[in-house]
């Protein structure tokens, strides 16, 4: 994985999925996490970004995808269980096969992360807001998908620090 640490800091490079289907979005996040994700994963050394993200849905979920478009590169600054992260994330546009079995599926279905569960849940793109998904500039900017592709600097407010 490409993840290390210097200075007190992690430096994570993350890529993920925008996986939307009849108006529903998909997220996922750890067992103990109160917050949602995109799903995605770190990319290995060698590796494109587009075959981490295949890589990562067949790991967690069992199933191939297709890689769409580039929609966001997000230079993202944030704390995370006391450390402070440097993440350079990769965001894609995904599709699932017509015959997933968790297709717009609205409960909560289960991945596994290297024995580490995961919970998965399409939400309604309406509901989705900057409380509900981090990081939060995709709260708004799931609403309407760019053209062309971003560049997105997340900082944390003052009162998330």
């Amino acid at each position: 994985m490409i993840n290390f640490e210097r200075d007190g800091v992690r430096f994570v490079l993350r890529i993920a999925g925008v996986a939307i289907h009849d108006g529903y979005l998909l997220l996922h996040r750890g067992e103990d996490e109160d917050f949602w994700t995109l799903p995605g994963g770190r990319c290995e050394m060698m590796e494109t970004s587009s075959e981490t993200l295949s890589r990562e849905m067949v790991e967690e979920l069992g199933v191939a995808v297709h890689v769409g478009r580039l929609l966001w590169v997000v230079e993202n600054f944030f704390n995370y269980n006391g450390m402070d992260c440097h993440e350079l994330g990769l965001y894609y546009a995904m599709e699932f096969p017509d015959d997933y079995r968790f297709l717009g599926w609205r409960e909560v279905f289960y991945g596994d992360e290297a024995g580490t569960p995961l919970l998965f849940r399409w939400f309604p793109l309406e509901s989705i807001n900057p409380g509900l998904v981090r990081p939060s500039f995709l709260g708004t900017a799931l609403h309407a998908l760019p053209d062309v592709t971003q560049r997105v600097v997340q900082r944390p407010e003052p009162a998330d620090c």
